[in-house]
């Protein structure tokens, strides 16, 4: 469950949503990318050069690209993520469809239920690496 959460939540925000959105956008605009251009933005008056660099590389596809690789690495080695995490994940998820519309976002409360669910039931078996993500070890 773990690992495929992780999967989920890298392909989709992380790769899907950052390299759509280069795709789409940096033919056109990385020059003024590279020039400064996006740093210059007023939030209310954003010319297309600033808005694509605030959609791509400065988007939430980046944060969730590494949460999703961080859940990855976890249950290679075994621990389990913490559940808060799962919370972090949907709740992000939630606010930004209520803001912006149904999208394939969605699919981040998936992931965000299947951690949940691998937590809990690392939890409920008592693993020594915990719920919490902190490892136990004796010497």
């Amino acid at each position: 469950m773990i690992k495929w959460a992780g999967w989920l939540i890298v392909l989709f925000p992380g790769i899907g949503h950052t390299v759509g959105a280069l795709v789409e956008t940096a033919p056109d605009y990385a020059d003024d990318w590279f020039s400064g251009e996006g740093w210059r933005a007023d939030a209310t008056a954003m010319n297309y050069a600033e808005a694509t660099l605030w959609y791509t590389v400065f988007s939430f596809g980046v944060p969730f690209l590494l949460i999703g690789l961080m859940v990855l690495w976890l249950d290679r080695r075994g621990i389990t993520p913490p559940a808060f995490l799962a919370g972090i994940v949907a709740g992000w998820t939630l606010i930004t469809v209520a803001v912006g519309g149904p999208s394939p976002l969605l699919v981040l409360l998936i992931a965000a239920g299947l951690l949940l669910v691998g937590s809990r039931r690392a939890a409920a078996r008592g693993n020594p690496e915990t719920a919490a993500g902190m490892s136990i070890r004796t010497s």
